[in-house]
This record gives structure tokens, sequence and C-alpha cells, in this order.
């Protein structure tokens, strides 16, 4: 008898295993990846169909039914109504549709073709043209105040760059002996480089790895000091520790507990060595927003943007047909069908999750949907999870690559989420507040004297907001404005 119990939950772990995996896998996926696996599970799976083609036609009843029964038979503890209940929907088709920042987003919401004759989105209007490296980086070189000879160094230093995004070539040898008069001293081009480096994606115009990865760390706000020291510490000089998963080791290195080695060697594990790379593919860059946020009636509404992806359901006429020729349960259409109940429950289990961290983000940002950056809340990940009742990471993979549409434009979900810093009358404000009153201050400067970063730390304390001259420069940095003497206007 207790063998049989043993064997019975062997069984049950072995099968609830692979759903996990999934289940883990689906939720950090972005939502184009997302609409990718879902597709060739259609494509592939004969227990699958499509949602939405159902709801034209004559069985979109049974399809909620396998749903239903999907969600009751998979064994996860989630009730079938929680997977069958539908999405509650605002009618916001007399609401103006809000402008995304950033190049990527450039139409409406995408939807699937309707077959009943209603109105259609042309999905080729969030495709993006391909733009390379150098057009990139150039073009935000366009956007900068620069002299013409500061201009140029930076031109060139970009155009130095490799398809991973370094810079293996000297200072001495990027310009002829002609191209500047006089020729520029070490200064000059430390200052050109370190403004390629703070243009768009971190790590760029690195020499080395571990200045590609020191960069990227420096540039992550979202992460606790002594968490970025002790990745910093990895990064220079213990990658090979971290290549052979060396935990003591690097322990005993960083001289910090097993739990913040474990989260270091994660935080290290999730940059990106090459970021160059991701502007060399010719495909078309989408970016779709998982949730769309809108105010109704006074209230900030979050709502899953389910009509730009594939509405996976369980084909109720060939699960039957499956049951009535009782065929062994552990034959390869056994599995396929598993594999389908898994995915429909998996699916909406993933809308659910991004959802509710969605809205919490909205309860608690909501005074940026009514003023700005300037008035983001200090969040952290925990905080979100502790009032979810949810792990902390899937928080985070529920967070990472999402996107809201909101009135104020499209923002991944990881720009609300921002540290604490206290204020001198015994407040605190987010650093992404700072970083905005650090943007208004600039804006308002006069170019003919721009404000240095101790001018500008001293004008953020006249305000209550004490920051070191160094905490300036790296949030200035973040914002990918250049120092002041390169935005002195004569």
């Amino acid at each position: 008898m207790a063998h049989a119990a043993q064997e019975l939950r062997m069984r049950q772990q072995t099968l609830l295993a692979p759903r996990l995996q999934q289940s883990i896998r689906l939720l950090q996926m972005s939502a184009l990846e997302f609409t990718t696996a879902v597709q060739d599970a259609l494509a592939t799976n004969p227990f699958l169909e499509d949602g939405e083609d159902a709801e034209h036609g004559n069985g979109a009843a049974s399809a909620q039914n396998g749903q239903e029964k999907a969600a009751a038979e998979d064994g996860s503890g989630a009730s079938a109504a929680e997977a069958a209940t539908p999405e509650p929907q605002a009618d916001f088709s007399d609401a103006p549709l809000p402008q995304a920042e950033g190049p990527a987003y450039s139409g409406d919401y995408p939807t699937h073709v309707r077959n009943d004759g209603g109105p259609a989105t042309d999905l080729s209007q969030w495709i993006a043209a391909p733009v390379s490296l150098r057009q990139r980086l150039s073009g935000e070189l366009g956007s900068y105040p620069l002299t013409v000879r500061d201009r140029l160094l930076a031109e060139f230093i970009v155009d130095a760059l490799d398809e991973d995004g370094y810079l293996h070539t000297s200072m001495e040898e990027l310009a002829g002996s002609a191209a500047f008069d006089p020729a520029p001293d070490a200064t000059e081009w430390a200052a050109a480089l370190k403004l390629v480096q703070q243009l768009d994606v971190p790590g760029l115009g690195a020499r080395d790895l571990t200045e590609c990865l020191s960069l990227q760390l420096y540039a992550r706000d979202d992460v606790p000091d002594e968490l970025r020291d002790a990745a910093l510490g990895i990064v220079r000089g213990n990658l090979d520790r971290l290549a052979r998963n060396d935990i003591a080791g690097l322990q005993r290195v960083l001289g910090v507990d097993t739990g913040t080695v474990q989260c270091a060697c994660e935080l290290v594990r999730s940059l990106d060595p090459k970021p160059g790379r991701q502007y060399a593919s010719d495909a078309p860059n989408y970016v779709v927003p998982d949730v769309i946020v809108t105010k109704v009636r006074a209230r900030w509404q979050v709502v899953a943007n389910r009509h730009s992806m594939p509405q996976a359901r369980l084909n109720r006429t060939y699960a039957d047909l499956f049951h009535r020729a009782r065929m062994d349960e552990r034959s390869p259409m056994a599995q396929e069908l598993q594999e389908a109940r898994w995915l429909v429950r998996n699916v909406e289990q993933r809308y659910i999750t991004i959802r509710r961290v969605a809205e919490a983000i909205v309860r608690r940002q909501q005074t940026f949907f009514e003023y700005g950056d300037v008035a983001l809340r200090p969040l952290m990940l925990r905080d979100v999870a502790d009032e979810l009742e949810m792990h902390e990471s899937t928080v985070s993979r529920a967070t990472a690559n999402k996107y809201m549409i909101t009135p104020r434009g499209l923002f991944e979900f990881r720009h609300f989420f921002s540290r604490e810093l206290s204020t001198d009358t015994g407040g605190s404000c987010s650093a992404a507040a700072v970083r905005a009153l650090i943007k208004e201050y600039i804006d308002e400067e006069d170019p003919r004297t721009p404000l240095s970063d101790v001018v500008l730390a001293q004008r953020l304390a006249s305000n209550g907001v004490v920051v070191a001259r160094r905490t300036v420069s790296k949030y200035r940095i973040q914002m990918k404005v250049p120092p002041a003497e390169m935005r002195r206007q004569s």
C-alpha cells in the first residue's frame, strides 16, 4: 500500500512538473513570443482551436465548456469558474487612443482579422522599419545640442563600433591626422565615449566584456546597492566562478550571504553580453501592449489586451471522439490532449497574473497617471509580491518585457518600479521622480551656462531631496543627458 502511494506521488510529480514549467515559460514571454508559442501550439495540436474563430462559428459554447473542464481536470488548484470567467470589459469606443512613446509604436492596437465584417486593424501599423546600430545612435546624437567638434568625435566612435556594440579601436586610431585641428586630447575622447555609452541601450561602446556588463549594472535603478555591488564583484574578475556556478567560492570572495550571491548570479546572467546584436536582425520590431489602462468615470481601469493575441481553447469535438474511442491513456494522442489542457489553463493563468500585477501597479502609481514621472512613487517588486501574495520571482517574470498602453504613452511595467530615496523632511520619493526633477531643471537651464551636477544636487536639496553629486551624475547618464560641458552653447 505504501509502495502504491509512493508511486502515485511520483506519477503526480512527473505530470505536474511539465505543466508548471510551461506556466513559468509562458509568463516570462513577451507578448510577441507568447503569440508565436500559442500559434505554434494551435498549428500542431489537434485538440486546440483558436477561440476567436470558435466565437464566430457554432463551437463557442463547446469551447468554453472545454476550457472549464480543462481547468477542472488539470489539478492546478484553481476553480473552473476562475478560468472561464471572461475579462471585465469597459466601453472605450469613444475614448481617444493614447499616443505611445518611442519608435516601436506606430498605430492602433492590432487585432485578429474579423470574419464577421467588423473593422480590422492593419497589423503592419505595428511594424517598425529596421534600424541599424549606427543609424540608431547617429539619430540620437542629432537630438543633443553639441558643437560640430563634439558631434564629430562621437560619430567617429559610433562608426567604429562592431556588430556586438563594442569599441575595439584605440582612440588614437579612430580619426586621421587631418580630421581635427587641433588634434583631440584624451579628455575630449573620453567625454565623447561617455556620451556614446549612454545612448540607447546600456553596454554600447564598451571596450571589453567587463565594462559592457558594468555599464548595464549601473543603468539598473531597480537593483539595491548591495546586490549591484555583488554583481559588479562577479563581473570584475569572477566570471569564471560564475561559469562554474561556484557559489561557495563567490560567497568567500565577495563576503556576502548565499542568498545575495545567488541573486547576483541571476542578475549577471540576465545581462546582454552583446547589446549591439539586437540591431543586426532585419526582422520587424513589434511592441504589443499586454494591458490597456484607461480612466473611466474618474477611476483607472486595467483590461487585458486579449484581442491582439490568439485565444487557445480545447476542441471539444476531438476530445469527445478521443474518449469514445477508449484509446490508451498513455498514447501519444493522450499526451497531446493533456498538453492541450495544460496550455488552455496556463494561457488563462498568464492573463490573470499579468492583469493582477498591472492592477497593483496602477493602484500604487495613480499619481503618475495624473501628473507624470515627477509623481512616481517608490515601488519594489517585493511590494507587489506581498500585496498579491505571490512569490517575488513570479512578479519579476510578470513584469519582464510586459507593456501597458496608457493615456501618457506606452510603458514597460518595469518603468513603474523605482527605489526609495529619503528627503530632509523625513518623507520619501522615488528615484524616478528625482530623475524627472533633474530633467526639468536641465530643460529650463540657460544653454550658455548649463547646470553642473553639483548645481543640480544643490537645487534638489533646496526642494528637500538630498542626494550626492555622483547620484545626480548616475541619473543624468541613465537619462542619456550629456554633461554640462557638452551641453554648453556659445
